[in-house]
């Protein structure tokens, strides 16, 4: 019997061992395809926003157009090689970006790729935090919303998740300044920190621009606690922006998922209703939240321009505005490029996640 019965064990455990490489070589597959679509993208990305921001001329004629006499004009485009045909121009930026080299701004005559590195720490530290604050509000809200389903509670949540997606940043930033900054006086209202707190950073040998850990690294709580009250309000203004579609988003697909055949099944066999949520119907709720998230990120980037200009954060989104009423196109340039590339990762990492979560994505 035993001789019999080792082939029909061996016969019948292959097609699973087979079965489960198929699905490891599709999940690989799905994620090499998703990472080489990244490339067309960034490619286009690149080439909108160069020919788009020629489209009004030379950049150095836009921004410095009426404060050089034309002769002095003429002889900085030269230089820049601005009067070349545009292909030419294309192709030599191009190069650059294979390079690394985004230029240099032509209001402060800096590397565009050392304006990247400096800022773009804030607006990174700025946006995770929003997004620890838009989760936590909107999947706490959203799974309360979807519990008590027509209740006060839901009605309420409801109107808090509107009002929160259709304020604008920019007024709930300064709704936040006037009641914490200046009628309860309990937070500041600009700034990444204090004064005293930026003169602490100078004794770091290699601060790394994000000042949490760089306070960490200092290991002075009263530094770090005054960086996180600095982020509070401007974390509070951009992540209940987010928070407001994660509501609606959270409550509408746990209601669906809550309501579907499977958990009604897990119902009738006595399934307390606490683990019908946590267990049975939260897992597939999750899965349009992560796919709506990579847009959100976008949004977020794009609300930080705004933010950022509200409450004096020194990160992209600031510089950005500056450059833009300087009309420092060279600047302008490098910092779109860059946000395209960081959305564009976003994007190729919340699809690997919805996969990993939902593993009918991969095909």
């Amino acid at each position: 019997v035993s001789d019999t019965a080792a082939p029909a064990v061996s016969q019948e455990a292959k097609p699973k061992q087979a079965k489960k490489n198929h699905l490891s070589g599709g999940f690989f597959r799905f994620v090499l395809t998703r990472f080489l679509l990244i490339i067309p993208t960034v490619f286009i990305l690149v080439t909108v926003v160069f020919f788009v921001m020629r489209a009004t001329g030379d950049p150095i004629s836009a921004a410095l157009g009426g404060r050089l006499t034309p002769d002095e004009l003429q002889k900085r485009v030269h230089a820049a090689g601005y009067d070349r045909p545009l292909i030419v121009q294309y192709i030599d930026y191009l190069g650059g970006l294979l390079h690394g080299d985004l230029g240099t701004t032509l209001t402060d005559n800096q590397p565009v790729i050392s304006i990247l590195v400096h800022y773009g720490s804030a607006t990174f530290e700025l946006a995770l935090l929003s997004l620890i604050v838009a989760l936590i509000v909107g999947i706490g809200l959203g799974r309360v919303a979807a519990c008590r389903r027509d209740h006060a509670a839901d009605a309420g949540i409801r109107t808090f998740a509107i009002l929160c997606y259709a304020t604008p940043v920019f007024f709930l930033g300064l709704v936040l300044k006037l009641i914490f900054a200046i009628w309860l006086n309990v937070l500041p209202a600009s700034g990444r920190c204090s004064l005293s707190s930026e003169m602490q950073f100078t004794r770091l040998v290699s601060p790394t621009g994000f000042y949490i850990i760089d306070a960490l690294q200092l290991g002075d709580m009263s530094v770090l606690a005054d960086v996180l009250r600095h982020a509070v309000l401007p974390a509070l203004a951009l992540g209940l922006l987010t928070a407001g579609v994660f509501i609606r988003l959270v409550r509408t697909n746990v209601i669906s998922t809550y309501n579907s055949g499977y958990v009604e099944a897990a119902r009738s066999r006595g399934v307390a209703e606490k683990r019908l949520l946590s267990k049975h119907a939260w897992r597939p709720a999750l899965i349009p939240i992560i796919t709506v998230m990579g847009m959100q990120i976008a949004l977020m980037l794009a609300g930080a321009v705004l933010t950022e200009t509200t409450f004096e954060w020194k990160g992209l989104g600031f510089m950005l505005s500056q450059y833009l009423k300087a009309r420092d196109f060279v600047a302008v340039q490098g910092i779109v490029i860059l946000i395209a590339i960081i959305v564009a990762v976003v994007n190729f990492i919340v699809d690997v996640i919805a996969a990993l979560v939902d593993p009918r994505v991969r095909y």
